[in-house]
């Protein structure tokens, strides 16, 4: 890890947050928020001069979802580092592989048919479930095929996907009042609040330090199997251990903000790309990096149809769908 990478993606990020802070239909002076912003650090006092309907804006509104936006953008990248170590696919990515799906159709369930308080309080545990479900099903299928390859496990995650939005789709007709929530969850959606933000960090930070902790090891498994165990890695195990912290991370990040697709295939890319494909450089850079994009991307959202407001899956495809395109022709070689 190079020192200079580390600065340059803190930089990033902290020039994102801040144009989230600053960007909204209330005005708030740059300089009152970047001294709130020191006033936040500890053993650091400012005098930021806000008014307290500027503060409240910025307090209430702005910063938890500019946060949101930064924690579900890591965790969707680092998720999509994570699988592509796992499966060794550069084309492995949470929404692709049927995670995303899984997470959707468990979480849709329990808004429609729990609902109320004890929906609310299964949505986490329901999302993991319903995350390792999608992508053991397109594992599983893609594994069936006689003849394996870089695309082979990505049209069975696209299979799942199918499968398992068509089943959300019919569950969502059992409770047609529903319907615009869900909806709007599904399009992608990082407007909430505090409460969205504690519920998402205790997961969010295992599943980010778990991924971290195999940076190595992933690398030492993308030589072969036959090599690792000869380095006294336990392959097995090591997959297992990324494999569920990426779903983890996966389920979290869609607990609480909807189906956000090709965060995990677009940032992990332009990392190894300008920065080399170690994942002990790939990993917490992705983290980043997928924290800087998603909080640019809500950015755009909520500026581009202003007062309107566009749902950042939209953006995200936007950018992600010609980027996969672009991957995809990369890695035809490889596979014929």
């Amino acid at each position: 890890m190079r020192p200079w990478w580390v600065a340059a993606a803190l930089l990033f990020l902290a020039g994102s947050l801040l144009a989230g802070l600053l960007t909204g239909a209330a005005e708030i002076p740059v300089r009152g928020v970047v001294l709130q912003a020191m006033d936040w650090l500890p053993f650091v006092s400012a005098d930021h001069g806000l008014t307290p309907v500027e503060q409240g804006v910025l307090v209430e509104l702005r910063l938890p979802r500019v946060l949101i936006a930064a924690v579900v953008g890591g965790l969707l990248a680092i998720a999509g580092a994570g699988y592509q170590g796992v499966f060794r696919n550069p084309l492995a990515d949470p929404y692709l592989l049927g995670a995303a799906a899984g997470a959707g159709l468990a979480v849709t369930l329990a808004i429609v048919l729990i609902g109320g308080d004890a929906g609310a309080a299964l949505v986490p545990p329901m999302a993991f479930g319903g995350a390792v479900g999608g992508v053991f099903l397109a594992y599983a299928l893609g594994h069936t095929a006689r003849r394996g390859g870089t695309a082979t496990l990505v049209l069975a995650g696209v299979a799942v996907t199918s499968f398992l939005t068509s089943i959300q789709t019919f569950v969502q007709q059992l409770k047609v009042e529903e319907l615009q929530r869900i909806y709007a969850w599904i399009l992608g959606d990082v407007g909430g609040g505090w409460e969205d933000l504690r519920l998402v960090a205790p997961y969010a930070a295992f599943a980010a330090v778990v991924m971290l902790l195999h940076g190595r090891m992933l690398d030492v498994l993308s030589v072969g199997d036959d090599e690792a165990v000869s380095l006294g890695v336990r392959a097995t195990r090591v997959r297992l251990a990324v494999l569920l912290a990426a779903s983890l991370a996966t389920a979290a990040a869609v607990a609480v903000s909807g189906l956000i697709a090709f965060v995990g295939i677009v940032v992990p890319h332009l990392v190894r790309r300008l920065a080399g494909g170690s994942y002990r450089v790939v990993l917490p850079l992705s983290l980043v990096g997928g924290a800087a994009f998603l909080v640019l991307a809500d950015l755009v959202a909520r500026t581009m149809l202003a007062p309107a407001e566009l749902p950042i899956g939209v953006v995200t495809a936007f950018v992600g769908a010609p980027f996969f395109v672009f991957v995809l022709r990369l890695t035809r070689r490889v596979d014929t």
